[in-house]
């Protein structure tokens, strides 16, 4: 996982029919968020529903989504794209979540996503160039960002076990996991090594949820019998207590009464949301974008397959937290359950990923209601997808800040460690003004900066080599 293999990545070369339709879908991603139809980010997603029912404004939502958006944007989407020279969602889709939602107009929220599109695709090379002809080149640094990325973001499914199954089974799965990462690496140095090991860890997973949640089941209906056998009826004042008035119908449940109401609006902007699935499908074709940190990296090296396997173990940490939320609150995600990327990175032709991505949409939001009934069915595998969250998030704070702090060494030595982590622990000591994640890579760049202005101050010599 050489930094000469990346290096000829680092620049967003895009031609312009590229260049063109990243505009045109920043415009439609904004069109889409102004309608509060869908947004990107997942802690917006649940204050949709007081927007869409006319109890707050556009403005204060807007607040909301700036809030919890602006550190990924800046410390985590822009440098990642910049390290890899790879488009990535953060980059493009949080902002245009903001500006859709800050629209007073349905006219001027494509345009305002649109003018986002073409400040990427058309700023972010020229500040890539001049930053590689900076004395001290901080983005080629940052590219010692892949290999912790990719390798450490291989145990998530480890973490996710642990947590969830207890440490016997969590030291199995990492004992399981570093062998077949040892045997990918010997037998096939040709495949990202973490791709077995991955596939295994989410396999058990799941297998270990799905074995739970049927074991609980066969408990339940053993003691259903048991209770029945010895005379209870349910159809008594206690069943009534129990199950609910007999012959109440389903519908006035308050909850089931607003998923189904969410599911129904949702359905009827269905060929929107095809348009929407076949836009991000073709962006993934493109190998222009990548759906995650470690996507992006793999991208950038041409590994179109493990970055699709990569992205796909992600949906199931996903799946339960969109269907949920989009039915709570009757807005979707604009990736929807992210499946969209990896079947783009491995579609032949843009065609072809057009058709699949909205095919995709179309089957995700006709299947949400259904979706969301077996997850009810199904709670340890709902739970399994925390897990799996925390976890993903948990491997990468930790592999994004020792990128981060290599990133720091290969431009300035133990000078550039002291700035970066200092800007780190700063901004932990202060409460987090910028997220964690987004916190290191965003301390590299503010680094690179000032040992910038300190070698023209004739104060600071970079490191050679």
């Amino acid at each position: 996982m050489s930094t000469a293999v990346l290096a000829a990545s680092t620049s967003l070369d895009l031609s312009l029919p590229q260049k063109l339709f990243v505009i045109a879908l920043c415009a439609l991603t904004a069109f889409i968020a102004h309608l509060a139809l869908a947004v990107f980010n997942d802690g917006v997603r649940p204050f949709l529903l007081d927007f869409i029912q006319g109890r707050t404004t556009r403005s204060a939502t807007t607040a909301v989504s700036f809030g919890l958006s602006a550190g990924f944007i800046f410390g985590l989407g822009a440098p990642m794209a910049l390290a890899s020279g790879v488009l990535n969602p953060w980059l493009l889709f949080l902002p245009t979540d903001i500006l859709g939602i800050l629209a007073p107009r349905k006219w001027l929220a494509p345009l305002l996503g649109g003018a986002w599109g073409a400040v990427v695709v058309f700023g972010l090379n020229g500040a890539n160039d001049v930053a590689h002809d900076l004395p001290v080149d901080f983005l080629t640094a940052m590219q010692q960002m892949s290999t912790p990325i990719l390798f450490l973001f291989t145990l998530f499914p480890v973490l996710a076990i642990t947590r969830q199954f207890g440490r016997l089974r969590g030291g199995l799965a990492a004992v399981l996991e570093v062998a077949l990462v040892v045997m990918t690496m010997k037998l096939w140095p040709s495949v990202f090594a973490g791709s077995l090991a991955m596939a295994v860890g989410v396999l058990l997973l799941i297998g270990f949820a799905v074995r739970k949640d049927l074991l609980q089941r066969r408990t339940d209906r053993a003691a259903a019998r048991a209770a029945g056998d010895s005379g209870g009826s349910g159809t008594g004042p206690v069943g009534q207590a129990a199950g609910g008035a007999v012959g109440e119908p389903a519908g006035d449940d308050p909850m089931a009464s607003l998923f189904s109401s969410s599911a129904l609006r949702l359905r009827r902007h269905l060929p929107l949301f095809m348009v929407l699935g076949a836009g991000i499908c073709v962006l993934a074709q493109m190998h222009v974008f990548g759906g995650g940190e470690a996507t992006s990296f793999l991208i950038a090296k041409g590994q179109y397959g493990e970055a699709a396997q990569v992205d796909f173990y992600r949906v199931f940490g996903f799946v339960p937290l969109i269907a949920t939320t989009a039915l709570a609150s009757g807005a979707y995600g604009i990736a929807g359950f992210t499946l969209v990327y990896p079947l783009g990175y491995l579609m032949p032709n843009p065609v072809l990923a057009a058709v699949v991505g909205a095919v995709v949409f179309a089957l995700e939001v006709l299947a949400l209601s259904s979706i969301g009934k077996l997850l009810g069915k199904l709670p340890s595998v709902r739970d399994s997808s925390e897990y799996l969250r925390g976890a993903i998030s948990e491997t990468l704070q930790l592999a994004i800040l020792f990128g981060s702090l290599l990133a720091a060494n290969v431009m300035g030595g133990g000078l550039a460690i002291l700035i970066v982590g200092g800007l780190y622990l700063l901004n932990e000591a202060m409460g987090r003004p910028v997220v964690r994640m987004a916190a290191a890579p965003a301390s590299v760049i503010v680094g690179g900066v000032l040992l910038n202005v300190l070698y023209w101050l004739d104060l600071f010599t970079p490191v050679k080599g």
